[in-house]
């Protein structure tokens, strides 16, 4: 068995506090806005002064973007699991991940904000316009899911294929209103081709070898 890695006292300490102020940012947004949340309100509920969170963030914009992309990750490790619980079944492997991110952003008070639209234009462009490194982060994480459950598939349409369910993900949870037919199956569907055919030149070229 593995021994996990034990963090030094200072990496831990610094993980401890970042995450107590990420999660008072939480706490602040079930019951307002992202223009409501205030740097000193978020150092208050994590029990440190507003000085310490300037210290480890450096800026409202700098904890924002900190914000944005640890509640991806969040978002991320139940995508992960639901890929992972279905990889006999890539299509429902797709289907099942969109439809998890979908529940889990449907209740998740960082969503909220964003499509509230309060008029500040903070946390919209962090996933939208400025929303590259979200992006990244998610597409690279899903990817390697891809590849590490059919590793049979090339990096580059793993890459492709990660891409694709992110960016179609993003949209549809910043703009869910009226009709759409762009359910985790007809996302399934959608991509179901170019999945089937990247699964079969994998094995067409692990035969080959």
């Amino acid at each position: 068995m593995v021994t996990p890695r034990r963090l030094p006292y200072a990496e831990a300490a610094r993980e401890l506090l970042r995450d107590s102020l990420l999660d008072a940012a939480v706490d602040l947004l079930e019951d307002r806005t992202w223009s409501q949340v205030t740097m000193a309100g978020v150092a208050k509920g994590a029990g440190v002064s507003r000085q310490t969170l300037y210290n480890e963030f450096g800026s409202r914009q700098d904890f924002a973007q900190a914000f944005v992309l640890r509640e991806v990750d969040r978002f991320l490790s139940a995508v992960e699991d639901a890929v992972e619980a279905n990889l006999d079944d890539p299509m429902r492997a797709v289907s099942t991940a969109f439809g998890v991110f979908l529940l889990a952003a449907a209740s998740n008070p960082l969503v909220r904000s964003i499509l509230a639209d309060d008029g500040t234009d903070e946390l919209l462009p962090l996933v939208t316009t400025h929303g590259g490194p979200v992006i990244d982060r998610a597409t690279q994480r899903l990817a390697g899911v891809f590849s590490r459950g059919w590793p049979g598939v090339e990096e580059r349409k793993a890459l492709l294929l990660a891409e694709s369910v992110v960016r179609l993900a993003i949209s549809f949870a910043a703009l869910p209103q009226g009709p759409s037919g762009m359910s985790p199956d007809a996302v399934a569907e959608l991509l179901g081709p170019f999945i089937r055919d990247a699964l079969a030149e994998g094995d067409a070229d692990a035969a080959a070898a």
